[in-house]
């Protein structure tokens, strides 16, 4: 907060900060006729909506004391938004004036008397948070008038000369034209930067003290005054001052250590920083990242050129031999860069310490890279926007991050339309690119102005000196009814503000390296000559035929856009609905692909970079989840996720792989192929083995180290090899014999080739295949043994491949064995929570011939003898043993921990109590490494042993840690607050449903909903209670359509079973929980009279597809603030509340509150007319 004063002599702290939406009403308040005189008409949301830059002053109650709103191009539509230089120039001295450096007012107002006070504070911010900015103009079409304070700030263009003024006015009567403009230099001049002495010592330290922490230097208290004495040719230090004052320090120095950074750096682009020599080959600057040419099939194999990670193979540090061999070319020629030792600066002058840039370049006039070494550790700081991060190579320990900037890279940049004569540079720049014939095609295209099908092409060429360094071509975005009901493209933007035609894909973008900090302006200057408002990115899966598109350097676009998330979708009964159903071309589902956004004011609102190394184990739900949530952070960007997974992110190539499993619903394929996680995250196909926690780093199983800072672990658990008991004869003999244990003991041996433990896609789909091969069409028999919903599906999976029942048999371990070994057996115990499906399930295993053993325990595998191949199994029974005959064992019991990630977890000392303990915000006893999911269990000094995370919804969990995370690299949260407290010492409970579903035996689609559940601990089971609350179910399951709700006391869903032939709307289903029955169509009044006799039908009559819209749960949360806080309408004032003693069923039967309830669901049906055609909205009157 700053204080300004008033003509008036008025003072008011306030505030400088990007206006909001919200701000709308306050900033129309401030406007007063003399602003419409000088600005036109004005609609303040069109304003905000399309201001390149908008600035809000807000006093200390978040009061809009002023505003200003800039863009690109002059206001009242003086001229064409992409003329406007030229027009400037044919009548005012306006050479200087370029896209680049100027901006436009569009309109500014202020609270009475502050105008002036206001607008020097507004200008002064933006000058100060946009280092291009030189100019700020304010153009007219008539004489305005300015108050003389204000009109101080501002100073008139240069007309040109009389004679050729008289000329142009022959042409216009422009006479009336007001020109003025505000200069950097006279409210926020350029810092002035100069050698440093010795006596700015004290001055430079007292920065140190207050904005940096020298732990290694704290015992050498004059290191600066001995840095700077130091000085010679190789070695400057310099300081910049504002008004006299020191505001910054920089060192810099000629002396580079190129063989470290060639050794832990990528530095193949720059050519290994050295200088060229006649007859080098330039082409290495624009070659192809290797990463986006390789399958993504085989992340653990380095093929083609890339020695750089063989060291990977050896965890022994003398390996990184490779990589320095690999850049021995460059490391006998002469270096060619200067390195940032340390840089200190003020926080008011964070941002204009880029002044620096220019006078370190002119110490070394022979050197082109300037580099900066940064902790990974270290918050993002101003200097560096201008810098290109380099990633390390893949053996790289080195907790640094490197930047580099070249010299090309502080010369201006224009971008305009292209021409035919820029065909053959643009041919050049794309030579070395997998997709460059396709950019060229479209070129040719645009410049033969060939049809193209309804979707115009744009080219646009980025110049520097006459120089082609980028290209991007567009085209108009045809689909945007699909995208808008797809995506959450209204986070970002007013969809009503923009016209049909701004709305652009981006076809290819290409743009040097040496210039990626120009790619916000290409981008802005794209917007503006192409007259579009949005752009669009799509990235398709890779390998996609849709993938089509050349875009060089994906983080350069992703370093400028923001991910849009995608919208869970309603199912349509569209035959019952018929001409009501929503257009066709939001129903037909398109490839999937992920989507970015670059909007108009997006382009002047910079990105918080995360360096931190963020290493995932794990591409469990849970970890999936938290990977998003980074992901999707709009005003993030984190340079350093890395997931580690036995076969990397899932990749279900094969939708029959997938039926072998259960499933929770969370993702599926299709929805993976909408997020940008295989684009933002390094993908590990190993396993972890060891954690190395005093050097910060992970082991995995092919050898390579991975560095982290913040260490995630989310493996869940996953079925293992079973181990043979080894006991005789029975049951009884077996329990008699051997203790109750804590942990099933683990399996040693050889594993059979024929035995298989189901955990993934991958491993789903390696069985599939190993069965159509091996055994599908020859002899014997196949034994699912387990007693989860996974035997279920894993047998229907079976029958579906071609497997005769009568050749499967089905081994059902004691259900009782889950609470306790010696535990009697609980007849109330099934398979399924609902019996009707069991009973169903169980009749149609029947009906296949499938043979069902239950109670039975693995003894003996080939009766003790060479386990490969598996042909005998032996159980023992409560009665006699079992033994039989096997071709093929699929084990689906036993889940647990992974030895490995045990042994990890276990050998690193992390406290492991039969799993890897946390604490309620994730903590493990190292601060620095973190556990979520089912792998984990409170701390017993929480005396909840029945809670974990494996209670709740995973997603949700992977959620609330990644949100718990942020508060260490989100600067608009408050940190974590690390003080004990009662709260901490609480068991977090969640509120989503847990879900499974899957094909079960007879081809039934199930589907299981239910609120989460504490976990059942060893020992006597306790007495069970009924559940209270009501059952409503119609159909019956073996005739599929069972369908049944358990609703709670409450009258609130809170169990949900589907059991059906037809396919289930799973995202309309899950929308039920939750939902109280009188919100789901009085469902127990229709009951009751008999109007329901079937759910399956009730639930599509088009008033649930309301409920199911995914922005409902927005509108509940309104209306819950409106009946629970004061409701103003007119003159009704009514606290809502249940403390006063009224219930509110008899407050919302007032007229004026029906009326209000009305129009907030009115609004809401009217918003989402789009995708809810079939509600008719009146117009409020």
């Amino acid at each position: 907060m700053r204080n300004i004063t008033s003509s008036s002599g008025q003072v008011e702290s306030v505030s400088a900060r990007r206006s909001e939406s919200a701000d709308a009403e306050g900033i129309t308040r401030l406007i007063t006729p003399a602003t419409e005189e000088l600005f036109g008409p004005v609609n303040v949301l069109h304003l905000l909506e399309k201001a390149n830059l908008a600035v809000t002053l807000a006093n200390d109650k978040d009061e809009v004391v002023a505003h200003a709103s800039f863009f690109d191009y002059p206001a009242w539509d003086l001229v064409d938004a992409a003329e406007w230089e030229t027009f400037l120039q044919k009548r005012f001295r306006a050479e200087a004036f370029t896209p680049w450096n100027t901006l436009f007012i569009h309109l500014f107002v202020s609270a009475h008397d502050f105008a002036t006070a206001s607008f020097c504070h507004i200008i002064r911010a933006v000058f100060n948070t946009t280092a291009e900015l030189e100019y700020v103009c304010l153009l007219s079409p008539k004489s305005v008038y300015l108050e003389p304070s204000l009109a101080d700030l501002f100073e008139p263009l240069q007309r040109l000369t009389e004679e050729e003024e008289e000329e142009e006015e022959k042409e216009d009567d422009e006479s009336q034209l007001t020109a003025l403009m505000c200069q950097r230099q006279r409210l926020c001049p350029r810092l002035l930067v100069r050698p440093a002495r010795v006596e700015d010592h004290d001055d430079v330290m007292h920065i140190v003290a207050e904005q940096t922490r020298l732990l290694s230097y704290m015992d050498r208290p004059y290191f600066l005054s001995e840095l700077i004495e130091a000085q010679d040719e190789h070695n400057h230090a310099a300081v910049c001052e504002s008004d006299g004052a020191i505001t910054g320090f920089i060192s810099v120095t000629a002396e580079v250590d190129l063989r470290k950074l060639q050794e832990h750096f990528d530095l193949r682009h720059f050519h290994g920083l050295c200088k060229r020599q006649p007859g080098d080959d330039l082409s290495d600057e624009e070659e192809e990242p290797e990463q986006e040419l390789e399958p993504e099939e085989e992340p653990e194999e380095e093929p083609e050129d890339d020695p750089d990670q063989e060291p990977e193979a050896e965890p022994e540090p003398e390996q990184p031999a490779s990589p320095l061999e690999a850049s021995s070319e460059w490391t006998s020629k002469e270096p060619n860069a200067f390195c940032i030792q340390f840089f200190f600066s003020e926080k008011n002058y964070e941002i204009r310490s880029l002044d620096f840039i220019p006078y370190i370049f002119q110490l070394f006039p022979d050197l082109d890279f300037c580099i900066i070494t940064v902790p990974t550790f270290s918050p993002d700081f101003p200097l560096l926007q201008n810098f290109l991060r380099v990633p390390p190579r893949a053996s790289s320990l080195l907790p640094s991050d490197l930047y580099i900037l070249h010299r090309d890279g502080l010369r201006n940049i224009t971008v305009r339309a292209a021409t035919a004569s820029d065909q053959p540079a643009v041919s050049n720049l794309v030579l070395h690119f997998r997709l460059g014939h396709a950019l060229l095609k479209d070129l040719d295209l645009v410049l033969t102005h060939t049809d193209t099908a309804g979707c115009p092409l744009q080219a646009f060429v980025a110049e520097v000196d006459d120089e082609i360094v980028g290209t991007l071509i567009i085209g108009d975005e045809t689909d945007m009814e699909y995208i808008r009901a797809h995506y959450n493209i209204e986070n970002f933007i007013y969809f009503s503000h923009h016209g049909d035609q701004e709305h652009a894909r981006v076809r290819h973008f290409v743009l040097k390296r040496c210039f990626q900090h120009f790619s916000k302006h290409v981008f802005k200057e794209t917007l503006r000559l192409a007259h579009k408002s949005c752009l669009y990115h799509r990235v398709y899966p890779l390998g996609s035929s849709q993938e089509d598109c050349c875009v060089h350097q994906l983080d350069f676009v992703f370093n400028c856009a923001v991910p849009v998330r995608p919208r869970r979708q309603i199912i349509y009964p569209v035959k019952e609905l018929g001409i009501n159903a929503p257009a066709s071309s939001i129903t037909e589902l398109q490839a999937p692909f992920a989507l970015s956004l670059i909007s108009r004011k997006l382009t002047m609102e910079p990105k918080v970079t995360v360096n931190a190394r963020i290493v995932l184990v794990g591409a469990s739900n849970t970890g999936l989840s938290f990977l998003e949530v980074l992901c999707f952070c709009p005003h993030l960007r984190f340079n350093n996720l890395t997931l580690i997974s036995t076969h990397g992110f899932p990749n279900d190539r094969s939708v029959r792989g997938a039926k072998f499993l259960s499933t929770s619903h969370a993702y599926s394929r299709r929805d993976l192929d909408q997020l940008p996680l295989r684009f933002c995250v390094t993908e590990v196909a190993a396993k972890m083995v060891a954690i190395d926690r005093k050097s910060k780093h992970v082991l995995v199983s092919s050898g390579a180290k991975v560095p982290y800072d913040y260490l995630v672990l989310c493996t869940g658990l996953q079925y293992q090899v079973p181990c043979p008991t080894g006991e005789g004869q029975n049951q009884e003999d077996t329990d008699n014999q051997q203790p109750a244990l804590s942990c099933p003991p683990r399996y040693t041996g050889l594993v059979p080739s024929n035995l298989f433990t189901f955990n993934d896609p991958h491993d789903c789909e390696t069985a599939r295949q190993w069965l159509l091969d091996n055994f599908v069409k020859k002899k014997g028999n196949a034994i699912v043994y387990g007693n989860g919903v996974d035997v279920f599906t894993t047998v229907e999976m079976l029958l579906r491949i071609g497997v005769r029942g009568a050749r499967i048999h089905l081994v059902l371990p004691p259900l009782e064995r889950v609470a306790s070994r010696n535990s009697p057996p609980d007849p109330g115990v099934s398979y399924f929570t609902d019996p009707a499906v069991e009973s169903s399930v169980m009749s149609a295993l029947k009906k296949a011939r499938v043979r069902i053993h239950r109670d039975c325990v693995l003894t003996h595998m080939n009766n003790g003898g060479h386990p490969d191949p598996l042909t005998l199994v032996s159980f023992s029974t409560p009665s006699e043993p079992l033994h039989l005959q096997c071709k093929v064992f699929i084990n689906l019991s036993n889940k647990g921990v992974d030895y490995d990630a045990f042994r990890s977890i276990s050998s690193s000392f992390l406290v492991f109590d039969g799993r890897l303990v946390i604490d309620a915000m994730f903590h493990t006893n190292d601060a620095a490494i973190w556990g979520a999911g089912p792998l984990t269990k409170f701390s017993r000094s929480y005396y909840s042993d029945e809670w974990s995370h494996a209670s709740f919804n995973s997603k949700e969990v992977g959620q609330e840690l990644a949100a718990m995370l942020l508060t260490h690299f989100d600067p608009t949260l408050e940190p974590a607050d690390k003080s004990p407290d009662a709260l901490t010492r609480l068991v977090p409970i969640y509120t989503r449903p847990k879900i499974q579903g899957g094909t079960l035996p007879g081809r039934f689609n199930y589907l299981h909903v239910t609120k989460p559940a504490a976990n059942r601990l060893p020992g006597p089971l306790p007495p069970t209670h009924p559940l209270k609350g009501r059952h409503v179910a119609t159909g019956q399951a073996k005739s599929s359509d069972y369908f049944c709700l358990h609703l709670d006391h409450n009258e609130v869903v809170e169990t949900l079973t589907c059991l059906s032939l037809k396919p289930l709307p799973i995202p309309n289903l899950l929308c039920l929980y939750g939902k109280h029955q009188q919100l789901l169509g009085q469902l127990l009044i229709r009951l009751h009279l008999g109007q329901i006799h079937d759910l399956y039908s009730f639930f599509k009559q088009s008033w649930c597809l309301a409920i199911f819209h995914d922005r409902f749960c927005d509108f509940e949360e309104e209306l819950f603030h409106f009946t629970s806080a004061n409701v103003k309408d007119g003159e009704l004032t009514h606290r809502v509340t249940l403390d006063e003693g009224v219930p509110a069923q008899h407050v919302l039967k007032d007229a004026a509150t029906k009326a209000a309830l009305r129009r907030s669901a009115a609004k809401y049906l009217s918003f989402n007319s789009n995708l809810l055609p079939m509600f008719y909205c009146p117009l409020d009157k």
